[in-house]
């Protein structure tokens, strides 16, 4: 791959969120997934998973981000300048990954699960989360991790209807403290995600992403709730071509004609 800068660089509005959606390539096509634009921390990262499925998601989610990002910013995918900012709890550079200061801002969240990736940018913080929907024995477990008064919700749902009530309400918190910055060094428990929208952090928008039937997602978004939101899949070839900026611009441009 040339790794050539993107030939389109579209504008993120102050209240614009892009969500984009991803499956990697076939088990049997994965050697033909180039991965010279990762930086070697990420190549040795996607090399270590035990599941050869776990370490093409993780390239294949690491690929798309840097090209995505290299397409708003019209640099070339390993160009992209990733930092980190100030952790919340101590201050020390280990808190939420981000784009070095661009101007406009750009902000970014990458999440990854069971053969499926999920980006989101926009132009303030962002925090996104993609889960595989759990089986019922996870749900039962995990539920003591949740606020009080959403395990009540939960309990009193169908029992049909939990595994998918638990996936939306751990997603939307997943993606609100990515936003934070603090992850789960927050206890799951402290923060009200559940079905009262006016229940929820007060600053912060939140929305369920429709990503299929195996998988729940949402977004959190710092400030008002946004005015543009749009889901679009990005294809599989994306990953395997030298011109990701022209296969993205032909993308952009078919799902917004002139």
């Amino acid at each position: 791959m040339t790794g050539r800068a993107a030939v389109l660089t579209p504008a993120v509005e102050a209240r614009q969120v892009d969500l984009w959606l991803l499956r990697p390539p076939k088990a049997d096509s994965a050697a033909a997934l180039d991965q010279c634009e990762l930086d070697d921390a990420e190549r040795h990262r996607a090399a270590s998973f035990i599941r050869p499925a776990d370490g093409l998601l993780y390239a294949s989610a690491h690929i798309a981000l840097r090209r995505l990002l290299g397409a708003y910013l019209g640099i070339a995918p390993q160009d992209v300048p990733f930092v980190r900012q100030p952790c919340p709890g101590c201050g020390e550079p280990h808190g939420r990954p981000a784009v070095a200061t661009t101007d406009p801002p750009l902000h970014f969240s990458l999440s990854h699960s069971s053969g499926l990736a999920l980006v989101g940018i926009a132009a303030t913080t962002v925090g996104v989360d993609l889960e595989k929907l759990p089986g019922a024995e996870t749900v039962e477990i995990c539920t003591e991790a949740l606020h009080p008064d959403e395990r009540a919700e939960l309990a009193a749902a169908p029992r049909e209807e939990r595994r998918e009530m638990f996936g939306r309400f751990w997603t939307r918190k997943e993606a609100y403290l990515k936003g934070l910055g603090t992850g789960l060094s927050r206890s799951p428990s402290q923060d009200y995600l559940g079905s009262d929208v006016r229940r929820r952090p007060v600053g912060w928008s939140l929305a369920d992403i429709p990503c299929g039937p195996r998988h729940a997602a949402a977004f959190a978004l710092a400030g008002d709730a946004p005015t543009d939101t749009s889901v679009r899949r990005l294809p599989p070839d994306w990953l395997r071509t030298d011109d990701a900026g022209g296969l993205f611009a032909a993308l952009v441009r078919d799902e917004n004609p002139a």
